[in-house]
């Protein structure tokens, strides 16, 4: 019986093509865009899970006020703990990452992506070594340990350990491990690591790195293995960290808290988190496309569904043949499981075969390399689990509904199930695909406009041909030289120097004084070291005072922005001339600028404080309209000039911006993408339930014709039974798409508005969108010769 279940099957996949290759193809596409989205949704929920104690390894993050959290704290802090703490078994200390040039055999080059570690490095990160040994990769005075591709792009080859880099053409390191490629799916990446001995050997490190006030170090936990992870017990270690910090510090500083982090989650849960390693994602992103993916494996079970029951006249008669010879209901819905598994495989086979044609573009749309293989086993034995599950669950509703038909009727050619509860559950399919459409609609459009707003809103400055160049080698000491170099420089706007670009500021401090403050006060504020015509270069307006200037000694001034006038309790011209101090260097205010947005936009504007640099740092320059590129010639003349033995690197300051949006740009990639597919889906279970409804009433079409109906008539009467759905649709999605919407704005400080023209935009799309596709089958019936529908009456 088996074999001629198959048979049959066969026969109608070959019988009836064209349904077949509508069910194959909307079917497949939706098994393929799922299966893309959940291979990055895997991809993302398994950062760090590859490292071997990854489960025991924590993460310490500080805080000193509900709204300003840190993952950086302070050097001695790690140790202490292991020493004060039974519970901590070995600590790991990360710095800042750091920027070097480094040259071998005439390649220069400036590596941005370095870290100085502890030795303990390989207790809590499991990455592969291709040359060398990890325990004593470490213990070599002047050692570097560099990944594949840095050995490549300076050596050739990846077997170089025991050879020679220099640092800064001046200082020769010896490479003592080649690290593998680290997988994409690390939260921690980098080129290359330095021993943390060596920083602290530095003399002007003496006293930093016993600071319990400067937060700059990444610090890990690897916990014994005794512990388990509750929330009480996590909580209680909590305060245990916060005890030892306590015995360390005075004033504001007591009100530190700490917070564990367990590795695992580092990727996915750090968005509430201040100077943290970049690449960072939000699991609100992956929780919205995993969802995009359920509703595509939806839409695509109803299209199925909406197909499979299009075709029911044509099989109606085979089942009440079949009954009337004594099949019973079981075998008919076995037969016609059978014939959905069968067409669910031959879509899952197609589906893999997109998904692998698919990839290399997806990974380019993705801006990464998935470490979750499509090929292997375990992944495809899920994969299958969910072929065959969205099989059984999108042939379930036509084999019920196909082996329900009377006997009697459908020999006299009457297409009924005999229940209402059929036609109550294909409407219900029908409001169920116009809603996914209107929210999948309603997300397109609202992520389009706030990353748009982004994109435009103002900041406060301006960002337009910004070209920022980092200071090296030689330039330290010809500052004065560099910035005459550029001054008579033509193609130069203007420049300043600053200790970063205002998007990468680090974590704020507390350590800052006015009249009045409170000693316990918790007021956090980020700093900046910018030189004169800071302000001007980037297009900033003072509200009242002045910006910093040669004609003045600012060494002990300051600027602030009116958030920080207005929490310190003064009007912008109240503030000036108030003594204020910066880390014991006491001075006065003698500037208010107009506050401007240097940090996401999903982060409110902050109190600021601006400090006149007197060391370097990097040089921003502010290029002349239409001269960016002879600008940065320019540029590259003067630093081979001035730096000949350093690379001349350099970076643009609207780019650095773009980069804080990099995880919603992708959402936004991702999702119009997705949503896009997943309304082509629906378009074609709309299809299939427009020919259903017209094969239905195909011989009533027919008498309708002979006495005078028009076209225009009778396609109004086939489709005007799917404004009442279309319209209860769009009721049901528009709170369901406002939560959905909202929830994800709720991440920004600066966002949009959720206003009517969002959802009657998506409405009205959405009403074009299932009329042109229901109207093309009710247009083919309306046009269909009457003789051809009444020849058997």
């Amino acid at each position: 019986m088996l074999k001629n279940y198959i048979k049959i099957a066969f026969r109608n996949l070959w019988r009836y093509k064209a349904f077949s290759f509508l069910n194959i193809k909307g079917l497949s596409i939706g098994l393929a865009s799922s299966i893309l989205i959940l291979l990055w949704v895997a991809n993302e929920r398994s950062y760090d899970s590859f490292h071997e104690n990854a489960a025991k390894t924590y993460r310490i993050t500080s805080g000193l006020a509900d709204d300003f959290r840190a993952a950086t704290v302070p050097p001695p802090l790690a140790p202490e703990l292991l020493q004060k703490l039974p519970i901590v078994d070995n600590y790991l200390r990360l710095s800042h990452p750091v920027n070097f040039a480094f040259e071998r055999d005439g390649n220069r080059f400036e590596e941005k992506r370095g870290f100085y570690a502890d030795s303990t490095f390989w207790d809590f990160f499991s990455f592969a070594v291709v040359d060398g040994e990890k325990k004593t990769a470490f213990h070599q005075p002047d050692a570097i340990l560099i990944t594949e591709s840095m050995a490549k792009k300076y050596f050739g080859q990846t077997n170089v350990v025991g050879q020679s880099i220099i640092l800064e053409n001046r200082k020769p390191l010896t490479v003592t491990a080649v690290f593998a490629d680290l997988p994409s799916n690390s939260h921690l990446q980098f080129d290359y690591l330095l021993p943390m001995e060596h920083i602290e050997k530095e003399s002007w490190m003496n006293d930093a790195k016993q600071d319990w006030r400067n937060f700059v170090n990444y610090a890990y936990l690897k916990l014994d293995d005794s512990f388990v992870p509750t929330s009480t017990a996590i909580h209680q270690l909590e305060q245990q960290i916060q005890e030892v910090f306590s015995k360390h510090v005075d004033g504001s500083m007591l009100k530190t808290t700490f917070q564990l982090q367990a590795m695992p989650d580092i990727h996915l849960h750090s968005t509430n988190l201040q100077v943290d390693l970049a690449g960072r994602s939000n699991s609100l992103y992956v929780d919205t496309l995993f969802m995009v993916a359920l509703f595509i494996l939806v839409v695509a079970c109803i299209n199925f569904m909406n197909l499979s029951t299009a075709r029911s006249a044509r099989r109606a008669k085979e089942v009440g043949l079949r009954k009337v010879i004594g099949a019973e209901r079981t075998q008919i819905i076995i037969q016609f499981m059978g014939e959905s598994l069968l067409i669910t495989f031959l879509s899952f086979v197609i589906a893999i075969a997109l998904v692998w044609l698919a990839l290399p573009g997806f990974q380019v749309l993705i801006s990464k390399t998935l470490e979750i293989h499509l090929f292997d086993p375990n992944v495809l034995l899920t994969l299958l689990a969910i072929a065959l599950i969205t099989g059984l669950i999108a042939g379930s509703y036509p084999a019920l509904y196909l082996s329900g038909f009377t006997p009697i009727k459908v020999l006299k050619g009457v297409l009924t199930s005999g229940k209402r509860g059929h036609v109550v559950f294909r409407n219900t399919l029908v409001v169920t695909q116009f809603i996914v459409s209107m929210f999948l609609l309603v997300g397109t459009i609202v992520i389009y406009q706030q990353l748009n707003f982004v994109k435009n809103r103002n900041l406060g400055f301006d960002k337009s041909n910004l070209v920022y160049v980092e200071m090296n080698g030689e330039v330290w000491g010809k500052q004065s030289t560099y910035k005459d170099a550029l001054a008579s420089n033509p193609l130069t706007a203007d420049f300043t120097v600053s200790d970063v670009v205002p998007t990468n500021l680090k974590s704020g401090t507390v350590d800052f004084y006015y009249e009045g403050k409170d000693p316990n006060s918790e007021l956090i504020a980020p700093t900046m070291d910018v030189s004169e015509n800071f302000i001007e270069a980037f297009g900033m307006e003072m509200v009242s005072g002045r910006s910093f200037s040669k004609s003045y000694n600012d060494s002990s001034n300051y600027i602030i922005n009116e958030k920080l006038a207005s929490i310190i309790g003064y009007t912008p011209e109240e503030a000036i001339g108030k003594p204020f101090a910066l880390w014991s260097n006491k001075g006065q205010i003698v500037g208010v600028v107009k506050d401007f947005s240097f940090k996401p936009a999903s982060k409110a504007i902050e109190p600021l404080i601006l400090s006149y640099n007197q060391w370097g740092g990097m040089f921003i320059i502010k290029a002349k309209p239409q001269q960016l590129e002879a600008t940065i010639n320019a540029l590259e003349k003067i630093h081979a000039d001035l730096n000949p033995h350093f690379p001349f690197t350099y970076g643009f300051v609207d780019q650095e911006l773009d980069k804080l949006y990099e995880s919603e740009h992708r959402l936004s990639n991702l999702f119009n993408l997705f949503a896009a597919l997943g309304i082509f889906i629906s378009c074609l279970g709309l299809y299939g339930l427009s020919a259903f409804m017209a094969e239905k009433r195909i011989k009533e079409i027919g008498i309708r014709k002979v006495l005078g109906s028009s076209v225009t008539g009778i396609v109004y009467l086939l489709t005007k039974s799917f404004i009442g759905l279309l319209a209860l649709a769009i009721v049901i999605s528009i709170p369901i798409a406002w939560y959905g919407a909202s929830r994800w704005l709720d991440s920004f400080a600066f966002k949009i508005d959720i206003n009517w023209m969002i959802f009657g935009l998506a409405a009205s799309l959405t009403f074009i969108v299932a009329l042109l596709t229901i109207g093309y089958e009710s247009i083919k019936a309306a046009r269909a010769n009457p003789v051809d529908s009444l020849r058997d009456e």
